[in-house]
């Protein structure tokens, strides 16, 4: 039986498409409406960036928050040194603190978009606070004791890594118990009630509560959202040129808007409701469109999700380009560019070698094999041949560099 929650929270996670699964909804239903409650979601600091893959779980954040609750990003300083074996084939390589603390402080830009961070509002904590200056055997005897091995080995992520037979070090096997922990600190420290996180989280969200309950009886829940795929079955962040940033250094607004504007026609209504603030009538309106129309709904979702990340003026920027582009066949200001200088170029440089440089494909070998299908173009004519050299000459003018019709890099000498 589907249980209805009066909570705005639990209302918006389950009519928008977030909700998979939850520890007990009804009593945290109460809570919710009860009073200010505080939620966490941890990030380790694997990389200057998050990815589009987090975008899910930072919604839930801004839900919580704009719902009247206080959202709590735990940045991972002390997990990132363990790294987590979640799903994962390999162990992670190990970063040093400077590296954790570099990506944290990239990582951090991207929360200010989403999230408000005043006073009285939302809190950025690094779990490095209480970890760090963990007393080893003291930490073994107080709350190793209440974890089961063998039921640790039971959770799909371990689980699924041994039956493959790949190894899972001691170190990365600690990451869930040091994962209980954070929620027990974040709840003792700071009242958080409420871990969120991917349903690939869930056995590591529920150590927590039984942890929490067990050393302080504290009253506290988890909820999980689905492991997002798009209908081809493909992982959400990835795209053929590699991760879809957050980070505007990493990947121009431009190019991130592209990347929604690719949606596929099956995933529109979906993602529409899952990653902008549309009311669900229009989400779904949007995503029944057919035809061409559909055009008209991934062109919206691009300019909606581009706007909460990168602002209103640059969402609008990356639309106006991609009209230029495919409707009338100009350059765009906004396209991702290239700068060359002279000593790149020397005598000349092969195409083959400025489209790899470009970014537009792997490899020499992809990108021989685009110019023989005819899908590499300059100033959107066709490359005529693989042996094409450019000199300096033909840079007095940037230059538009395509794959396909949807792809382009300008092409600039400095």
């Amino acid at each position: 039986m589907t249980y209805f929650p009066k909570a705005d929270f639990l209302h918006v996670m389950q009519s928008r498409g977030f909700l998979a699964d939850c520890t007990d909804m009804q009593s945290l239903d109460e809570k919710l409406i009860s009073t200010v409650q505080s939620a966490y979601i941890g990030f380790d600091a694997t990389a200057k960036s998050l990815h589009v893959g987090s975008l899910i779980q930072i919604m839930m954040l801004r839900w919580f928050q704009k719902t009247g609750h206080r959202p709590i990003t735990l940045m991972g300083g002390g997990t990132t040194k363990v790294g987590d074996p979640s799903f994962r084939a390999d162990e992670r390589p190990l970063l040093g603190p400077e590296q954790i603390n570099a990506n944290i402080n990239g990582i951090k830009k991207v929360f200010s978009a989403y999230i408000d961070y005043g006073e009285h509002q939302a809190m950025m904590i690094n779990n490095s606070e209480w970890l760090d200056n963990l007393n080893y055997l003291d930490f073994l005897r107080d709350i190793g004791r209440h974890f089961s091995i063998n039921r640790m080995l039971s959770f799909e992520s371990v689980k699924s890594r041994l039956d493959r037979e790949q190894s899972l070090s001691f170190l990365e096997f600690n990451y869930m118990i040091l994962q209980a922990y954070d929620f027990m600190e974040l709840h003792r420290r700071y009242g958080c009630i409420l871990q969120l996180g991917g349903s690939d989280q869930w056995g590591n969200i529920v150590n927590g509560i039984d942890l929490t309950r067990r050393v302080i009886e504290g009253d506290v829940y988890g909820l999980t959202s689905p492991l997002l795929t798009t209908s081809d079955g493909k992982k959400m962040g990835k795209s053929q040129a590699g991760a879809i940033w957050l980070d505007p250094d990493m990947l121009s607004p431009y190019e991130f808007w592209q990347f929604w504007r690719n949606t596929t026609d099956a995933d529109v209504g979906r993602f529409l409701k899952l990653y902008t603030e549309l009311p669900i009538d229009e989400c779904e309106r949007l995503g029944a469109l057919k035809g061409s129309e559909i055009n008209e709904a991934k062109a919206r979702l691009a300019t909606e999700v581009t706007s909460l990340l990168h602002g209103e003026t640059a969402a609008t920027a990356a639309a106006s380009t991609a009209r230029e582009v495919f409707e009338h066949g100009g350059s765009g200001d906004n396209l991702p560019t290239l700068t060359l200088t002279l000593k790149d170029i020397g005598e000349g440089i092969s195409i083959v070698q400025l489209i790899v440089k470009s970014g537009l494909t792997k490899s020499g070998k992809e990108a021989k094999r685009l110019i023989s299908e005819g899908g590499a173009k300059i100033n959107d004519l066709p490359v005529p041949s693989t042996g094409q050299m450019i000199v300096t000459s033909d840079l007095d003018t940037p230059i538009k560099i395509s794959a396909g019709k949807k792809r382009h890099v300008l092409v600039i000498l400095v």
